[in-house]
């Protein structure tokens, strides 16, 4: 019943919506990867100072994917049941929200780079110079806002592929323009890690004139109004789309945040451990781009059948597309074991010392990533398509911030234990997360229809 139920049609409609999603999300990732890549021919305190820059990028970017959540979700449901309209207008609420979300963390990026960059170094030059990245990559939250609310709505249409193409455009306009002002071609003076982050800028700026263009000139169903988003400032959608929205919001910021609290206790180790950790961070990030796509589609896939009531195919769907990420996970952690050595050359500016614990930190990772490929499909896939955004959070806090963050920090600080052993403490939340998930989709109180429901 279980794997009958997600074969044939199922798993072709699976793959067609994770496969972009997927690319998607590597082409996102590899922005990080070719700053650090790029800027790793400068040296360690550069790779240092944009990787703990990028984590807390990350930090902001991850809270406004948990804004675009509640439209994701509501998108999805509305699609299931064919309310065309819902659609555009949950579309419109999202772009709205998020970019009011985005002026916030715009803003402590300009006024408080160096405070931020502090938390996780005490090293004054890679403090500055991330401090430097951090203030002008500040107004590019507004594009993640932008690109992040229309790409859930061609999700929940079975149509990632659009907003995977613009992202091409985006990231290949990221890496010529690195190329011309890091090192500085075509005239332009060598701006260093400011240059990175003018590229991260301006290609964002691309993707967003380049994918709106498409949309608006397509009169795509998602091409909303002002008219659309007048109806959607109403208290009653509102307070449906916040509820949805706001548990998931502080979920990510929270989750997010204990990331850079894990990087920061790296950085009481030094800039080696702090380098060979920014190495991880776009390695890993790339490594469970297609588990994040699996994910990301099993949300859509279940949330259409949720929207249609069909709750029993549901249940039965949801332990398939656990069992199938675990699968993928494994393959994905057996490739990237085998091809570590190719992955580090690329990094040129690495001590020897460094190199060896960047080693032994992928081998850690290769067993991170089946360790998380069942959460993030149980959570981000099952639970939070049927609105089960409480538990999530507070799971989430438990497993990070009362069990994981703790043994980190004492490992680290009281102890005194090796990077490795310490990178290998960040795994200890997944492990928990494998039970509380599991009764959970078997309980099967996650299986709501919220265009309905009384939230």
């Amino acid at each position: 019943m279980i794997f009958s139920s997600i074969r044939g049609d199922f798993l072709r409609r699976l793959l067609a919506i994770a496969i972009p999603i997927a690319l998607q999300n590597i082409l996102f990732s590899s922005r990080g990867l070719v700053d650090v890549i790029m800027l790793g021919q400068l040296g360690e305190s550069e790779i240092a100072a944009v990787g703990v820059a990028a984590r807390a990028t990350f930090v902001s970017t991850v809270m406004l994917v948990g804004v675009t959540t509640g439209g994701a979700l509501l998108t999805a449901q509305y699609w299931g049941a064919g309310n065309r309209q819902g659609v555009r207008e949950s579309t419109a609420l999202t772009w709205l929200v998020s970019t009011s979300f985005a002026t916030v963390t715009a803003l402590l990026f300009i006024l408080f780079p160096e405070s931020i960059m502090s938390l996780a170094t005490d090293s004054a030059e890679v403090t500055r110079l991330g401090g430097q990245y951090l203030q002008i990559t500040s107004v590019s939250m507004y594009a993640i806002a932008m690109v992040s609310s229309m790409a859930v709505g061609l999700r929940a249409m079975h149509k990632p592929a659009i907003s995977t193409f613009f992202s091409a455009i985006g990231i290949c306009s990221n890496v010529f323009l690195n190329w011309v002002l890091i090192f500085g071609h075509f005239g332009f003076p060598e701006m260093g890690i400011s240059g990175a982050a003018i590229a991260t800028v301006l290609s964002g700026v691309i993707e967003i004139v380049t994918l709106y263009g498409y949309l608006y000139r397509k009169k795509h169903l998602l091409a909303f109004r002002l008219n659309d988003l007048i109806a959607t400032v109403h208290w009653s959608k509102v307070k449906r789309f916040l509820k949805l929205s706001l548990p998931t919001t502080f979920n990510f910021l929270m989750w997010s945040g204990g990331l850079f609290v894990y990087h920061s206790i790296m950085g009481q180790s030094g800039v080696q451990g702090l380098a060979a950790l920014s190495v991880m961070t776009p390695v890993e990030s790339i490594s469970l781009s297609f588990l994040i796509g699996v994910a990301n589609a099993s949300s859509v896939l279940v949330g259409n059948q949720l929207g249609a009531k069909d709750f029993d195919k549901t249940y039965y769907q949801a332990i398939g597309l656990t069992a199938f990420c675990v699968l993928s996970g494994t393959v994905i952690a057996v490739l990237l074991y085998f091809l570590q050595i190719p992955v580090l050359n690329s990094f040129a500016a690495l001590t020897p010392e460094t190199r060896e614990l960047a080693e032994k930190f992928i081998t850690i990772l290769s067993l991170g990533i089946v360790l998380r490929s069942f959460p993030m499909a149980a959570i981000a896939g099952v639970l939070r398509p049927g609105g089960d955004v409480k538990f999530c959070l507070y799971q989430d806090l438990c497993a990070q911030w009362v069990i994981g963050i703790p043994v980190t920090a004492m490992m680290a600080m009281i102890f005194h234990v090796s990077p490795e052993w310490v990178y290998l403490a960040f795994l200890l939340e997944d492990f928990v997360k494998w039970f509380g998930s599991t009764l959970r989709i078997r309980s099967k109180k996650w299986m709501r229809n919220l265009i309905e429901a009384d939230l």
